[in-house]
């Protein structure tokens, strides 16, 4: 697997058609043009719906030998239960995407609402919840969660605080663990607004340069505008001269 892994949240987008698609070429062949790009995706239809064995296995099926799919957790795990009553839940999360995507399962993102604020109850059902037999990824939306505490206690069991670049967040590049996610959601227009070349470069070396940075993963979601791409494709051809 590459050290420095880059990628968009999801690739189905009408807005990109004519811009990355061609206008000619059938909505059935996003994905394989998806691929000729970038090596990466991070799947997060599986937010809103419960992945299936089935659907895994037809993405892995469909994508090159060394593609890497990062899977977003459902929201029935994250936003209703809030990880409570969820060990079910989470078993079947976990048993679904290995089975389906086999090697090509990457990081597995649990992303909270901003109403799971930091306590230790919450930080506890976390590090409880959570198999470390896999690379596990937490991103919060309340910025009670930046804090030293909540780094090293999630550190202990293996598990990535996700940097992010989010309007109204704390933009910092956090390295709890030798394996690294940032994901660019777009500043100031949330979802639609696009990074000039050094502001990404600059949150790309501040983990490259970062002698713990085992592997990193970079996704764009401010995927409402061809902007997305654009960042993707600059930063990848950055981090491959690395």
């Amino acid at each position: 697997m590459k050290k420095y892994i880059v990628g968009c949240s999801g690739f189905s987008y009408w807005n990109w058609k004519g811009s990355f698609y061609p206008e000619e070429l059938p909505q059935s062949k996003w994905f394989a043009f998806y691929c000729e790009h970038f090596g990466s995706l991070e799947l997060n239809s599986t937010f809103y719906h419960f992945p299936r064995i089935k659907t895994l296995e037809g993405w892995y099926n469909k994508s090159p030998q060394y593609f890497i799919f990062s899977v977003k957790a459902p929201r029935g795990i994250t936003h209703f239960r809030k990880l409570k009553e969820a060990d079910e839940l989470i078993k079947n999360f976990y048993h679904n995407c290995k089975e389906g995507l086999k090697e090509k399962l990457g990081p597995l993102l649990f992303q909270f609402p901003p109403s799971f604020i930091f306590t230790e109850e919450n930080l506890s059902l976390i590090l409880n919840s959570l198999d470390a037999d896999f690379m596990n990824v937490v991103e919060f939306r309340h910025k009670s969660w930046w804090d030293d505490l909540v780094y090293k206690e999630l550190a202990k069991k293996k598990i990535t605080f996700c940097g992010i670049s989010h309007p109204t967040l704390p933009d910092d590049v956090i390295i709890n663990t030798n394996k690294i996610y940032f994901r660019f959601h777009g500043v100031p227009k949330l979802f639609y607004s696009g990074y000039d070349n050094p502001t990404i470069k600059n949150i790309a070396d501040k983990i490259i340069k970062n002698k713990k940075t085992r592997q990193a993963f970079f996704y764009f979601n401010n995927t409402a505008s061809i902007e997305s791409i654009d960042n993707a494709q600059w930063l990848q051809q950055y981090v491959d001269k690395q």
